[in-house]
């Protein structure tokens, strides 16, 4: 594209964007909403809040954030079934009390051995 045709181009999308922002200026809507900003700012400056405590005071409602767990995961319960007593334990860690009778007895592979997942 040649200089000149990009010049007329820009120019006549700049007087499309201005004729816009004319149109917009004698705007109600607009005029309504500019003088609730210049107010509402004032008052922020007056006494001295910031946007988000006043978005605090209108909506009391704790974050997101402060409502939600952490993000840990929850553990999976596990089964372990012992093949000489037919004893069940369910756990979702490993420093169970009878899984270390039994781990001292039949060693931590073997009783590692008997574990299944369980999905709750």
């Amino acid at each position: 594209m040649s200089k000149i045709a990009e010049y007329k181009r820009l120019e006549a999308q700049l007087a499309e964007q201005l004729a816009a922002l004319d149109k917009l200026k004698g705007d109600d809507k607009l005029q309504q909403e500019m003088e609730f900003e210049t107010k509402l700012r004032g008052l922020l400056t007056e006494y001295g809040y910031g946007i988000q405590t006043v978005l605090d005071i209108l909506d009391p409602t704790p974050s997101k954030k402060a409502v939600e767990p952490d993000n840990r995961r929850t553990r999976v319960i596990k089964t372990y079934t012992n093949p000489h007593t037919g004893e069940v334990v369910e756990t979702r860690g490993g420093n169970h009390k009878i899984l270390n009778v039994w781990k001292a007895e039949y060693g931590a592979e073997e009783v590692r051995s008997w574990g299944s997942n369980s999905h709750s």
